[in-house]
């Protein structure tokens, strides 16, 4: 009986064992069955075997300093830059395995441990998702869906194409895809770009507690948003250093600290309109939309600037545009303050015009109303021009610019007609900053703020010259007369007679004070203080052709009329060519056109673009270097004399405008300055030896603009933004600013010494009437 039993006891076992192992054998063919399923596409496509090998990921293109520093990107919807494995630093990969997949260097794409325990404990005790999971999710499965079969399928995907992933990547590699794939919100795709928005700095830059607050929003970048929920991000962050501890990356001791620590979040959002050198940005955009046209990929499509991951090298250098910038707003700030207080409607009834009458005004403001982006919006929606002017007359919310603002905006309730002539109000300014040996541009900024003020004044704007101009009157002089600096000629009122040059009538132009002294001066002497009767007997000699031409082979490409009146500043030209043609004498003679990008690479490093330098022999050695002995004399002596001097005038309430005076410069500096006609136009360019930059400051209209000259010339509106970025630079030994002398020719056929030919005219500056005398 007992055996009988025994023999029942041991076919129940080795029935259940069977069983046991037919229910396993099924579940293990079941399994592979829906593996096999899965890899067919039976749930939906999969992914092929080349679009694993290349996953498709849109890169913003980036656009990189010449010190090697990102200025900024151009994207659609992704804000990503690519970064390898070996630049990310070691505690965001130890916090990312610690947190997101503790097994992730013992497994192949699917943890059976941790599916095993959330199939168990329905996900209460922890998630099975590893990074290879959450990889192939985030580049082909998509957002989990609701439904439950659908999120059963996802998941089988999940798990065949991560085993996928695993076969053809590395651990190493399948981290920084992960990395770089992720959306961490406010336009931070990727790691490199979350690092930059999130801490203003690289990834490689990043502390522990940093990197544990960005591996914390990778459970839900929404949900853990430092910006709006930074008490619960603190939270997350130190549940990511516990993880870190528990497996011992870091000790218990360092995981106290760290969690005792701020954030710190460093916001810096990365927009188009936001950021370092956004002016340029805009014309890189422009430029690379043309490039593209011209030099398709291989396969004969055009490149995609916001999605194909370009980098685009520049000549720019980030700490002069940081520089650049800083200048330009510490000056026009204040020079604005001072607009303002002479623009008040007490004192100007027709703010900020003057000398206009109301139709001349109501003009103005019907051609900005037509141009503006509001005009142009309801007319495309098809709404009358009757209908539309009435929208300018209705009040409105609006964000608009201030400069005294936080941020330089203020929200303010304004009809869209005034704030047009609101805007009008503030004065605007280019600067532009180059290398003359190699053309390369090392500063833009294009005016005082892109976001509201979007036009680019450093190539889009054109304004009369003014004095600017008469270099190249004296540089045709010197080249074919053989001039010398020390050449004199008598400051009487001279008239070119009718019929000569194509003149019409009789050009007499006038000294800008009305005076003249009736001696002889040098040419130094003459362009130093802007003569303009010693100008007009230049062009009467050389004639206005050559004047002409030498403006054009100078890199003017706007066509100059050969007329006599050219010599004192009529026509138009731009800060960047202007800044081009002094590069010239600085450069010993020989023009190279202002270069702005110097490569472009694809997302894989191949180089598809190398700039090719374009030069053109201008001048002599010995011409040029006798042009910067003339232009010396303007900061020695003449206009822009106070770079260097301390001014009695200077020293009362009229140095409030002339920002960061005294500039007290010592070293060998090459300048001129220029004013137009009712101190519509103040200039100012300045050279040292390595470096040459030019500025504007006008209004918007000319009729803008500061009624005394005392405020509205060159020397004040534009020379102390020269001024302050100069002392920025030589700040920073590293950016290399030269302070030497130019160098001179070993042949120098033309005498610069004028200590025997003619005493140097001093001019004393003490006087307010002294200082509106001379033409700046």
């Amino acid at each position: 009986m007992a055996k009988k039993v025994q023999k029942k006891q041991q076919q129940g076992y080795f029935k259940f064992i069977k069983w046991f192992w037919i229910l396993f054998g099924s579940g293990v063919l079941v399994a592979v069955f829906i593996f096999l399923l899965a890899s067919w596409g039976a749930f939906g496509e999969m992914p092929t075997f080349e679009r694993l090998e290349n996953p498709e990921t849109n890169l913003a293109t980036e656009f990189i300093s010449s010190d090697g520093e990102t200025l900024g990107k151009l994207y659609l919807d992704d804000n990503r830059t690519w970064v390898d494995y070996d630049t990310l630093p070691q505690n965001l990969v130890n916090a990312l395995v610690a947190t997101e997949d503790a097994r992730y260097y013992d497994h192949s794409g699917i943890d059976a441990r941790g599916t095993l325990r959330a199939i168990l404990f329905l996900g209460t005790k922890g998630g099975a998702s590893t990074i290879s999971q959450q990889l192939s999710r985030q580049l082909f499965v998509g957002v989990r869906s609701r439904n439950l079969m659908e999120a059963v399928t996802q998941k089988i995907k999940e798990w065949v194409i991560a085993t996928r992933l695993e076969r053809n990547y590395t651990k190493e590699e399948i981290i920084a895809m992960y990395l770089n794939i992720y959306d961490f919100g406010y336009a931070a795709d990727g790691i490199r770009s979350a690092s930059r928005i999130y801490f203003g700095k690289e990834p490689h830059e990043l502390r522990t507690e940093e990197s544990a607050v960005l591996v914390g929003m990778l459970k839900n970048s929404s949900l853990y948003n430092p910006i709006r929920r930074e008490e619960l991000v603190l939270n997350r962050r130190n549940t990511v250093l516990g993880q870190m501890a528990k497996y011992d990356y870091i000790t218990e001791e360092e995981k106290d600290s760290l969690q005792a620590l701020k954030m710190n979040i460093n916001f810096n959002p990365e927009s188009h309109r936001e950021g370092l050198a956004t002016y340029f940005r805009m014309y890189l955009q422009r430029w690379l939309n043309n490039w593209v046209k011209e030099n398709p990929k291989p396969d004969g499509e055009n490149w995609n600037i916001y999605l194909d991951g370009l980098k685009v090298y520049t000549t720019v250098d980030s700490r002069m545009q940081r520089n650049a910038e800083e200048a330009v707003q510490e000056h026009m700030k204040n020079l604005q303050a001072e607009f303002f207080h002479q623009n008040t409607p007490e004192r100007n009834p027709t703010t900020p015009f003057l000398d206009l009458s109301k139709g001349a005004i109501d003009t103005i403001m019907e051609r900005a109303v037509k141009a503006s982006p509001r005009w142009r919006h309801l007319k495309r929606e098809g709404m009358s021009e009757k209908d539309i002017e009435a929208t300018f007359h209705e009040k409105t919310e609006m964000t608009v610019f201030d400069w005294n603002s936080d941020s330089y905006e203020k929200d303010t309730i304004m009809t869209p007609m005034d704030s047009i002539r609101y805007y009008k109000t503030f004065l605007r300014t280019a600067m532009m900053s180059m290398e003359p040996q190699t053309g390369h541009v090392k500063a833009w900024v294009g005016g005082i703020d892109y976001k509201h003020f979007q036009y680019d004044n450093v190539i889009q704007g054109a304004r009369q010259a003014g004095s600017l101009f008469k270099p190249f009157v004296y540089a045709a002089a010197i080249d074919q007369l053989r001039y010398s600096p020390c050449y004199t000629l008598p400051d009487n009122q001279y008239c070119i007679e009718p019929g000569k040059h194509g003149n019409m009538e009789a050009w007499c132009p006038k000294n800008s004070n009305g005076k003249y002294s009736g001696e002889n001066m040098t040419l130094k002497n003459a362009l130093a203080n802007s003569v303009n009767t010693i100008t007009a007997q230049l062009i009467d000699r050389v004639g206005p052709g050559s004047v002409a031409a030498m403006a054009k082979n100078m890199g003017i490409t706007k066509e100059v009329q050969a007329v006599p009146s050219i010599a004192l500043g009529t026509p138009d030209v731009s800060v960047y060519e202007m800044v081009g043609a002094f590069g010239t004498y600085a450069n010993q003679g020989v023009y190279v056109k202002p270069v702005m990008v110097t490569r472009i690479e694809d997302k894989n490093g191949t180089v598809l673009f190398e700039y090719k330098p374009e030069t053109k022999d201008v001048l002599s050695k010995d011409v040029a270097y006798a042009m910067v002995n003339l232009l010396e004399g303007v900061t020695e002596y003449g206009s822009g004399g106070r770079l260097r001097h301390t001014f009695a005038k200077d020293r009362i309430e009229y140095k409030e405008i002339i920002t960061g005076y005294p500039y007290e410069l010592t070293n060998p500096i090459a300048g001129k300055t220029g004013t137009t006609q009712n101190q519509s136009d103040g200039w100012f360019m300045g050279m040292v030896p390595n470096l040459v930059t030019g500025v504007w400051v006008g209004g918007e209209d000319r009729s803008i603009h500061f009624n005394r000259l005392l405020y509205g010339q060159g020397a004040a509106m534009a020379l102390p933004i020269w001024a302050l970025y100069m002392k920025k630079n030589y700040a920073n030994e590293e950016i290399g600013v030269s302070k030497d002398a130019f160098e001179e020719p070993e042949e120098m056929s033309i005498n610069i010494d004028c200590s025997k030919e003619a005493q140097e005219e001093e001019n004393d500056l003490d006087t307010e009437d002294d200082l509106e005398d001379i033409d700046f």
